[in-house]
């Protein structure tokens, strides 16, 4: 059982949703990554999703695209990423740590050997934005191999083959994006969401988490209502940008806990 599927089992013993805040790794500076990791952690964090830097991140809205621009001026790679989820790993082998990002890295240095470098670093799931299910089959097997969860995307306009598609390959929790367009973009329509949930309910076991859009813990906790996770990516992004190194810890710290209080 990976950590994900394992964190997923507890929290539902518990009657608990997941809370999986998004970051990309080396922003606002490398050196700040894995005290932020552990910040979130223990502030109430269940996973953390850990963004790839990179230059043309087309899902992303303006704040996670200049995230990456503050990381890649610090030309943090996909080598620097591996070595923060080692690093944290020191001090925390259980919170599921989630990669996101694109294809052109991984194509790059090639499936196999990100999966091994993956595996090394001790990585939980992957998730890939724009590796369509049709292409990205020996990646997922290749993941599957070394117990790495695949965690794709389902969004408002993902017709039901598709999603049918997608739950034969996916594993460790689907992730479903509430919104069309870029993260941040706009305002959740929580009873879209519900109705689309539920339709993905039927077709499959796995845990659902819900993201792109969740600006502020009234809105989390609508979602953690409709949802197994819920995932918070631009806000938190915010919340690094609007702050300097001495009150960095402090301001996510503060956020992490207010959603948290919101989803329990």
């Amino acid at each position: 059982m990976s950590r994900i599927t394992n964190t997923f089992k507890t929290l539902k013993e518990k009657n608990k949703k997941a809370l999986i805040p998004y970051i990309t790794a080396g922003d606002p500076h490398p050196d700040h990554t894995v005290s932020m990791m552990h910040a979130l952690v223990d502030s109430g964090a269940d996973m953390i999703e850990l963004g790839i830097p990179f230059s043309d991140p087309m899902a992303d809205g303006p704040t996670i695209q200049r995230a990456s621009e503050r990381a890649l001026a610090h030309h943090v790679g996909l080598s620097h990423v591996f070595k923060m989820v080692k690093t944290f790993r020191e001090n925390d082998d259980k919170t599921p740590i989630i990669l996101m990002g694109y294809a052109n890295p991984i194509e790059a240095i090639g499936a196999g050997t990100f999966v091994e470098r993956a595996k090394s670093s001790d990585v939980d799931g992957i998730i890939t934005v724009d590796y369509p299910p049709e292409e990205c089959m020996e990646f997922t097997k290749l993941l599957k191999e070394k117990n790495i969860d695949s965690i794709f995307l389902l969004s408002p306009t993902s017709e039901l083959d598709r999603v049918k598609l997608i739950i034969e390959q996916a594993s460790g929790f689907l992730y479903y994006v509430s919104l069309k367009g870029v993260t941040g973009a706009a305002n959740i329509d929580i009873e879209q969401v519900k109705s689309k949930v539920g339709m993905i309910r039927e077709l499959t076991d796995l845990p659902i988490g819900v993201g792109f859009g969740v600006k502020d813990a009234a809105t989390a906790k609508e979602v953690a209502k409709i949802s197994d996770a819920v995932v918070v990516g631009s806000r938190m992004v915010q919340e690094i940008e609007s702050s300097n190194k001495e009150n960095l810890i402090q301001n996510i710290s503060k956020l992490m806990k207010e959603l948290r209080e919101a989803v329990n």
